[in-house]
């Protein structure tokens, strides 16, 4: 008699998690990451051996206030199972799972994903209970150029001069479609949108629109260094634990009904 095979059902998975003690997202040979302890408590809930493939990767240390993935399920979610209750109560208390949602066979959480939207967040003065997840900058900042310079960004395509050396990826092109500083409750929050981000771009820009708040640069000569598609014009990148990944859109058809 013929075997039966299990039909895979794949699903997206809407979590949060506290960057601090994670060597970034992606499995790591020789660090601790959030993708393998979500791994490690899909595979255990469900009882097969799970694979989850993330919207991206956030490097070390980076938070994320929503992050998407996918996972494929042989057989699908067992019948009555409250799947987000129970990961919950098995993960550590610095990753929450929103919930779970099945999509067609073929949608993916990267591929498929149409923006991805990211904050910084900078305090000019010392805060016991916000400086964990913000850097402090100390002396006063030119918001007003820094939005102006911001703005710059929107008409360029080519972001080599903040991106990470040597990556492995075949193109530095990124649709940048919102760029701004906003004041939000007590501290700095730099808002970017675009359709893909490279390795350290956030941090990099955030890095050298500070030199033009600081009056050390101009906007036309930020703009230079976007045009110079040289990491070695740009400022440093600033600390990773002020960054958050804030949201990512999706299509509507790769859901299920």
């Amino acid at each position: 008699m013929p075997k039966l095979e299990l039909i895979v059902r794949r699903y997206f998975i809407y979590l949060s998690y506290k960057g601090t003690a994670y060597h970034g997202w992606q499995i790591q040979p020789n660090g601790i990451s959030v993708q393998q302890v979500l791994t490690n408590a899909l595979s255990t809930v469900l009882r097969q051996q799970i694979e989850v493939v993330g919207a991206g990767r956030t490097d070390a240390g980076v938070h994320a206030k929503l992050m998407v993935a996918h996972f494929d399920c042989e057989g699908g979610l067992p019948e009555g199972i409250d799947l987000t209750n129970k990961l919950n109560s098995l993960l550590p208390e610095d990753i929450g799972v929103f919930s779970v949602v099945p999509v067609k066979p073929d949608a993916h959480a990267r591929f498929d994903a149409l923006s991805r939207r990211y904050e910084y967040h900078i305090v000019n003065h010392k805060d016991v209970f916000k400086q964990e997840f913000a850097t402090r900058i100390i002396g006063k900042l030119d918001f007003e150029q820094m939005n102006a310079a911001a703005l710059t960004l929107l008409d360029f395509t080519d972001f080599t001069s903040f991106s990470k050396l040597h990556t492995d990826v075949k193109t530095n092109n990124c649709n940048i479609i919102l760029a701004q500083w906003e004041q939000v409750d007590g501290r700095w929050v730099f808002t970017i949108q675009a359709d893909r981000f490279l390795r350290n771009m956030v941090r990099a820009i955030v890095g050298t629109l500070l030199e033009v708040g600081r009056g050390k640069m101009s906007v036309d000569q930020f703009m230079e260094v976007v045009s110079a598609r040289n990491r070695c014009k740009a400022g440093v990148s600033v600390p990773a634990k002020g960054l958050f990944l804030v949201d990512i859109h999706y299509p509507c058809t790769i859901f299920e009904a």
